[in-house]
């Protein structure tokens, strides 16, 4: 159930508290076959080291990290907004690594890291989002039932964990 679920902001201190968490949660979705830039055997190490970026760029201001936590203190859930982009497009930014852990999911909680990503944005003075996601995969279709819109594909754009090839969909949403 999603009414226990408390959304958060992580701040440079608290992914680097929440490094195990975190870590677990980024391995248990590439392990269960998510794209999310990452190659089987996927080794905990490099999931430190990401989360130990991600930190530093949160601390740059270069991004916005969101979790969700369960009523027992336990993260279930992240999503990242990019903000760090090109000085001619102070308007954008750019979501990435919605990961929800599968003991949380199909209980709504990707969706409330959405909207709390896009309320986010706007607090943030954003107003065009993007993103990517492996075409035909279950992350393509919740993206359009979130009102997303997809702007095309392009092929053979990354791996799988497995090593196949796959087509990425590019979705915008103005917010």
């Amino acid at each position: 159930m999603t009414s226990s679920i408390r959304l958060i902001s992580l701040s440079q201190s608290d992914i680097l508290q929440r490094l195990p968490e975190l870590t677990g949660m980024l391995v248990d979705s590439v392990i269960g076959g998510a794209s999310v830039s990452f190659m089987l055997p996927f080794h905990p190490d490099k999931a430190v080291a990401f989360w130990q970026k991600v930190a530093q760029s949160v601390a740059a201001g270069e991004r916005t990290v969101l979790a969700a936590e369960q009523a027992d203190g336990t993260l279930v859930g992240t999503v990242q907004l990019i903000t760090d982009l090109p000085e001619n497009q102070p308007h954008r930014a750019e979501v990435a690594k919605l990961l929800v852990h599968s003991r949380g999911r199909r209980q709504g909680i990707a969706r409330k890291l959405m909207a709390e990503l896009e309320a986010e944005a706007k607090r943030q003075g954003k107003t065009v989002l993007v993103l990517d996601t492996s075409t035909g995969s279950g992350a393509e279709h919740f993206y359009q039932q979130c009102g997303w819109q997809k702007a095309g594909e392009i092929p053979r754009y990354a791996l799988m964990p497995e090593g196949e090839l796959t087509a990425t969909s590019v979705f915008y949403k103005f917010v």
